[in-house]
This record gives C-alpha cells, sequence and structure tokens, in this order.
C-alpha cells in the first residue's frame, strides 16, 4: 500500500487529481477545501470558475460551482458532485488519506463521485480551449438533502443564460465492468410519513383509551399488498416499501397515543408523485380518518428517449472498452432528475459496487479508460450541430 501526497495537482493525471479530491475532507454538505482543489484545477485550463454558498440550517449552507470555457459552438455540461457520505466503520486506513493497493485508488468518494469529476476534468485538459463550449456544474450537496445543490445551480444558469445542448452526469453507472450501462432516465421517487394517533390508556382498561397500533397494522397491510402497475417500456414496475415502524412505548402495561410509520415508493413514468401520495392518504383515511399523511417528493420519473447523446456516449464506450453499454432507467434517484428541466441529459460513470461502503476503490484503470471515454465524448459532442 502506498500513501499519495498532494502537492501541484497535474490535471492530466486522473489518479492524482482524484487522490486530491479524495484527500479534501467533504462529508454532505461540502464547502471549502474540496473545492479549492477543483478551482485550482479548472482555472489553469481557462475555465471561468464561480463559486457560490447557498442556504442555511438545518439543509445548508451548501457551496456549489459552475465552471465554464468557450463561448462558441456546441455546449456540453458535465453534472457531478464532490460531497460524500460519511466514512463509517470498517476501513483498512484513514478513508480521506487516498493510497494505492493493487492497482486500486482507495478513498472516500472514489467511485461516487470524485473519480468521474477528475476524470472530466482531465479529459477537458486534452482539449484546446476554443474546442466548443464547456461547463462544469458541481455540487456540494448530493448526498444530502439536495434542497440547495444542484438546484440552485439550475436558477444560477439561467439568470446567466448558460444553457448546454446536452448534459452528462458522471454518476457511477456500471455493474460488472466499465462501460456496460449507461443511464437514460430515473425512476421517481415519495416518501410519506403516517401517523395515527389514538388515546392513551391502561391495558386493563382497553374500553377507556384507543389503540392506534390496530389500524395502522391495517393500514400497512393494504398498502402493502397494493399493485402499482406493471411496468412500462423503459421502466421496471413501481414499488412501494415500508421503510419504517415506530410506536416508542417503553411500557409493558400502556396502550401508546400514537403510531407512526414511514414508506417509500420508487415509480415509473406511468405515475406522478402528488397522484401516489393521494392515494395513499385516501386508504390511511379510510382506516383512520384523524390521521396525519405527510408526503414529500424527491422527483419525478424521466426518460430521455434512446437518440443522439445515449448513441454518442454509447459509441464512446464502444470504441474504448469494445462493450455496447445497456440503455437502463433502474437504481436511485440522482441530479439527473433536476438537470432534465436543461436539455437532454444520460448518465455514465465508474463501477458502482463499493460506493457508500468502506474502503471505496476505483480501479486505476478505469479511471484512465473512463477519462479516454470522456475525452471522445466531448469531441463528438462539441462538433455535434446544435438542435
Amino acid at each position: 500500500m502506498s500513501s499519495i501526497g498532494i502537492g501541484i495537482i497535474p490535471v492530466n493525471d486522473v489518479v492524482q487529481l482524484a487522490s486530491a479530491l479524495i484527500g479534501a475532507e467533504s462529508v454532505t454538505p461540502a464547502r471549502g477545501p474540496v473545492f479549492d482543489v477543483l478551482e485550482a484545477a479548472l482555472v489553469p485550463l481557462g475555465f471561468a470558475v464561480e463559486r457560490r454558498v447557498s442556504g442555511e440550517a438545518p439543509d445548508g449552507p451548501v457551496e456549489n460551482l459552475l465552471a465554464t470555457r468557450g463561448s462558441q459552438g456546441p455546449h456540453l455540461a458535465f453534472a457531478g458532485h464532490v460531497d460524500v457520505v460519511p466514512p463509517g466503520d470498517g476501513w483498512s486506513a484513514d478513508a480521506f488519506a487516498p493510497h494505492l493497493r493493487d492497482g486500486l485508488l482507495i478513498g472516500r468518494g472514489a467511485v461516487d463521485m470524485k473519480g468521474a469529476v477528475a476524470a472530466f476534468i482531465a479529459a477537458a485538459s486534452r482539449m484546446p480551449a476554443d474546442a466548443g463550449r464547456l461547463t462544469l456544474i458541481i455540487t456540494g450537496d448530493e448526498e444530502g438533502p439536495a434542497t440547495f445543490g444542484t438546484v440552485a445551480l439550475i436558477e444560477r444558469m439561467r439568470e446567466r443564460a448558460l444553457l448546454p445542448d446536452l448534459c452528462l452526469v458522471g454518476e457511477p453507472t456500471s455493474v460488472a465492468a466499465l462501460g456496460d450501462m449507461v443511464k437514460i432516465g430515473r425512476r421517481g421517487s415519495v416518501n410519506i410519513w403516517i401517523e395515527v394517533p389514538g388515546r392513551q390508556g391502561h391495558v386493563a382498561y382497553p374500553h377507556l383509551a384507543d389503540n392506534p397500533i390496530p389500524r395502522l397494522i391495517a393500514i400497512l397491510a393494504e398498502l402493502d399488498a397494493l399493485v402499482l402497475d406493471q411496468g412500462s417500456d423503459w421502466f421496471q414496475p413501481s414499488n412501494l416499501e415500508i421503510t419504517d415502524v415506530m410506536v416508542g412505548n417503553p411500557a409493558t402495561n400502556v396502550i401508546p397515543a400514537r403510531a407512526t410509520a414511514r414508506i417509500s415508493i420508487r415509480f415509473n413514468d406511468l405515475q406522478r408523485g402528488q397522484d401516489l401520495a393521494e392515494r395513499v392518504a385516501a386508504i390511511v383515511h379510510r382506516h383512520a380518518p384523524e390521521a396525519i399523511v405527510t408526503p414529500r417528493i424527491s422527483g419525478e420519473a424521466f426518460l430521455t428517449e434512446p437518440g443522439m447523446l445515449s448513441a454518442l456516449v454509447s459509441a464512446a464506450v464502444l470504441e474504448v472498452t469494445g462493450r455496447t453499454p445497456e440503455l437502463s432507467t433502474t437504481g436511485g434517484t440522482s441530479d439527473a432528475r433536476f438537470l432534465r428541466a436543461l436539455c437532454p441529459v444520460v448518465e455514465f460513470g465508474l463501477l458502482n459496487a463499493t460506493m457508500h461502503k468502506s474502503d471505496e476503490a476505483v480501479s486505476v484503470a478505469d479511471l484512465e479508460q473512463l477519462t479516454d471515454i470522456y475525452t471522445r465524448i466531448i469531441q463528438r459532442a462539441c462538433s455535434a450541430p446544435t438542435a
């Protein structure tokens, strides 16, 4: 195992750049040092860098970065995040001390997604500054609530009329080998909190109390039995999961005053978040009219129909890896759900096998190949005709 020292960052060396980003601890919401690394890498390449801190507690403040280069020709944006989840336990070394072992670069954020950010910057370093227009959309709040991250960046881009023709998101989409999957859409997500009120009392005198637990059980049984749909052309069936049930009653002889639950629905393009929330509320209120139902819609399902952008990315992947990627909409949500409002968007990046795990790691060979792929994507996108 060898440690990697971070000094002057050679932006054409993807491993050194990824290591510099990993070494800048940035548990969500991220600010400061990790953006210093980005700015130090981008300014010498001719990018104009704008950094802004947005929001207040509890979801902020969050730092975001816009960097753009060029003013003519097709406009390609690369979107990503440099915040990471907490490292947790079980690491073989410091999660924020990047090190090499057996051909792997190990550290929190190596694949999700500082490695891809480094690969895109390294790819941009190979291109002349007048080759089309490139913009990096980098947030410090993708792993958290995402309240003041990409949404704030999109508002700023609209203010500046900085609207791209195409957008590539560098999330880790590959499954078994680099290049085996490109995401062309994502399911929507809604979380719903259910609180059923009752009346506290002694278990020996149930007629003087009102137990909310049986009503909550009936609600959850009906919700768990729901078949929302059978899927669509590009999406798997929508799915409802019960993710939490809580009463919090420490006494064995007390009927509780309330019982709560939380459900999560990941839904396809046949559904809408508000419609699902209303459907759940109707079921809840049929069993418990006084229940409180609180939905939070994280994003709607979206699809970038297969076309020029997915073909462009797939061709670059095939040239470098020999693989034709599967076009997919599986997995969780990403900031692509916001960016789709700007332009066509697809996601492509590293293997996702170790993201959010201890000893998160990326193959050095994959980092180098991803840089080659991103280079070809930039070349193709910046020579493509705009709509």
